[in-house]
C-alpha cells in the first residue's frame, strides 16, 4: 500500500526518464562530493601531524648541504680553482632555500606554532 502511494507519488513528480535520471546523478554526486569532503578533511589532519618531522628534516639536510658544501670549498680554495665564489653562493643558496621551504611548510598547510 505505501509502495503504491510512494510510486505513484515519484511518478507525478518526476514524469519523463531524463528527469529521474538526473535527479538520480544529482543526489549520488552529491553524496560522493560529501564523502570527498571529509575523506579530504581526514587526510589534511594527518599530514599536518607530520609537518614538523619534515620541518626538522629540512633543517638536517641544509646542515648536511653546508658541512659538505663548506669542505668542497676548502678543496677548491687549497688546490687554486677559478670556481670558488661561484661554489659559495651555490652552497649559500641551497642552504638558503632549504630554511626557508622549513618556515614557509607550517605556513602552507596552516599550522601556527
Amino acid at each position: 500500500m505505501f509502495k503504491e502511494k510512494l510510486r505513484k507519488w515519484m511518478k507525478g513528480l518526476c514524469p519523463s526518464g531524463r528527469l529521474k535520471m538526473l535527479s538520480l546523478m544529482l543526489l549520488a554526486g552529491t553524496t560522493a562530493a560529501l564523502a570527498q569532503n571529509a575523506a579530504l578533511g581526514t587526510v589534511t589532519t594527518e599530514i599536518a601531524k607530520y609537518v614538523p618531522y619534515v620541518v626538522k628534516l629540512c633543517y638536517a639536510i641544509a646542515g648536511v648541504v653546508a658541512i659538505v658544501g663548506a669542505i668542497s670549498v676548502y678543496i677548491k680554495m687549497n688546490n687554486e680553482e677559478q670556481d670558488v665564489k661561484k661554489s659559495i653562493m651555490m652552497i649559500v643558496g641551497a642552504c638558503i632555500f632549504l630554511v626557508a621551504a622549513a618556515q614557509a611548510l607550517p605556513l602552507f598547510f596552516g599550522i601556527t606554532s
